[in-house]
């Protein structure tokens, strides 16, 4: 069966999208997951899964948070027990997401994560992005 609509013009004005993104963060790290792939695949699935993707520095906090979030978590040989948030993280401690990784890339991670924010004072706020 053919059909035939008719439809007068419409003036139909025209949409315009706009986008605005808003954070709380006052920097932005891109983590370079071509050089620490496990453990930035860690830290990407954590805040897929709900966990906040901004680290406020709190350096003082950091054993704390450390022994919090590592409580009853066994050690694995040849493995270390990578935190998100971490303990350095306001954000960090009791609740954060464990996973077991190699020793060579979370603990190159974490050296040059802490190099990237030593200039940065306790309280800023670090988003961390991937490319």
């Amino acid at each position: 069966m053919l059909g035939l609509y008719y439809f007068d013009l419409i003036d139909i004005p025209e949409k315009k999208m706009v986008v605005e993104v808003t954070t709380d963060a006052d920097y932005y790290l891109e983590f370079p997951l071509d050089r620490y792939p496990a453990t930035g695949a860690h830290i990407k699935d954590a805040i897929e899964s709900g966990y906040s993707a901004i680290c406020t520095i709190d350096r003082a906090g950091a054993e704390s948070n450390r022994a919090d979030s590592l409580r009853g978590i066994p050690t694995k040989k040849g493995f270390d027990r990578d935190e998100w948030p971490m303990a350095m993280c306001k954000e960090g401690g009791a609740g954060a997401d464990i996973e077991y990784i190699s020793p060579s890339d979370n603990r190159g991670a974490g050296s040059w994560v802490g190099n990237q924010l030593e200039g940065y004072p306790d309280g800023s706020r670090v988003e961390f992005i991937f490319p």
